[in-house]
């Protein structure tokens, strides 16, 4: 299993979980002026070519998640941020948005693990990912609105799936911060835990996921995600094709036979 080459995250794999580290804590892993957008992309590209994957698990290095694009860069216009209306339209569409096309697309689940800080984009990356785990120490802002932006990721067709519109129109319309409790008291996180207990805590979850079969693990994924824009009879019409894919799986019947062992007993 030859592993993506990563220029700015580190990517460990073991029990068939991928975990993949933000490693920029010096521009408290900005999105915009390093390749963590590119580690992202490739990372998945590769897991989803790899069928013993079954989680992926990412989180950051640092006192931050993610600080979102780099407001340095902001105020000088340079960077990420220069150019015309044309140039900038260029630039986000092969720049930042790729990462809510990789996550969309990733056919394991993904749990981030939030250590810190989440602002901004960095804040859209938790919700891109099917679960969150936080940190006591995290907090959350869909802040563009304070800096005169809009959230070009797509963070604002994520967070109203999570949450519902008017409570995500009242995070995104004042650009309010949230700690990590009032984040999961409003759906958005799953769990909060003290800071040393945070990839404990990710990690028994990833393992309860990925000790289950593989390969209906995965099409569960793609059923859930086209749950969400499919009618129910062309829904169903695909969850009958999928299950037969499942029964003619030898996972399948290795999972039955392990039930009837433990039943017997």
């Amino acid at each position: 299993m030859n592993k993506p080459n990563l220029t700015d995250c580190t990517l460990g794999f073991s029990n068939k979980i991928a975990t993949l580290t933000f490693n920029r804590d010096d521009v408290r892993n900005a999105l915009t002026g390093t390749a963590i957008t590119d580690d992202i992309a490739n990372t998945i590209e590769w897991i989803n070519r790899q069928s013993d994957v079954a989680v992926l698990v990412l989180t950051a290095n640092g006192s931050a998640f993610s600080s979102g694009g780099n407001i340095k860069d902001m105020a000088t216009r340079s960077g990420d941020f220069a150019g015309d209306v044309s140039e900038l339209e260029e630039r986000y569409r092969r720049g930042i948005q790729r990462i809510p096309l990789a996550i969309q697309s990733c056919e394991v689940p993904v749990i981030a693990a939030i250590n810190g800080p989440a602002i901004g984009a960095g804040f859209d990356i938790c919700n891109m990912c099917d679960l969150r785990i936080a940190s006591n120490k995290a907090k959350f802002g869909e802040t563009f609105v304070n800096l005169g932006i809009i959230p070009g990721d797509g963070g604002a067709w994520f967070m109203q799936r999570l949450i519902g519109y008017q409570k995500a129109a009242e995070l995104t319309f004042t650009g309010r911060v949230i700690t990590a409790v009032e984040a999961k008291e409003l759906g958005l996180v799953l769990d909060v835990v003290e800071p040393e207990k945070l990839i404990a805590r990710t990690m028994q979850l990833a393992e309860e996921i990925a000790s289950k079969p593989t390969a209906s693990l995965r099409l569960t994924k793609r059923l859930m995600k086209m749950a969400q824009r499919t009618e129910l009879p062309d829904f169903l019409d695909v969850c009958a094709v999928m299950q037969g894919m499942c029964h003619n799986n030898p996972e399948h019947l290795d999972a039955v036979n392990t039930l009837l062992e433990k039943l017997a007993k």
